[in-house]
């Protein structure tokens, strides 16, 4: 075909084409509600990413570990709540064993930094040591407590430091 029958035909054909994509677009059926299921599910993963947004803005402020051992508790309970739900419809809902497996490692993983994070919350609070203040401020020797003669290590005025006494 030559190009001038080729556009020619396409030209034609435009209108036609035209016409059947309004009538699909008038045509089209309503959007559908989510299914129940679907519905759940979209809930208790909302739940589960409001909680763990709430973790992050926790690490952001630098909180102390028994508050951020609370809210690691509180989203691991969320996420044990998602995944049983979706353990149990997983047939129902029709979720693919594959984001059921995604779930389990995710929450295996977010349970074992809670245990981490609640020990450190339950230990008890460090010693402190002296700080750079004291360091520098020991005691200033006296009169009464510097040794004179041959008590020092060092006493090199009446022989040698390593020869026996």
């Amino acid at each position: 075909m030559s190009l001038r029958r080729s556009l020619a035909v396409a030209v034609c054909l435009l209108p036609l084409a035209g016409g059947i994509a309004r009538a699909q677009m008038q045509v089209q059926p309503a959007p559908q509600q989510m299914p129940p299921c679907l519905a759940e599910f979209a809930k208790l993963r909302d739940d589960v990413q409001h909680k763990a947004s709430a973790i992050q803005q926790a690490g952001k402020k630098k909180v102390p570990p028994k508050e951020a051992c609370k809210l690691f508790n509180v989203f691991t309970a969320a996420e044990a709540k998602m995944l049983k739900y979706v353990t149990e419809n997983a047939t129902f809902c029709g979720i693919p064993p594959q984001v059921i497996e995604q779930i389990k490692t995710g929450h295996a993983r977010s349970t074992e930094m809670r245990t981490k994070i609640c020990r450190v919350a339950e230990a008890p609070p460090r010693p402190t040591g002296p700080s750079l203040s004291d360091a520098l401020t020991s005691p200033i020797p006296n009169s009464s407590n510097v040794k004179t003669g041959r008590g020092g290590t060092f006493d090199t005025l009446t022989g040698s430091p390593l020869a026996p006494r």
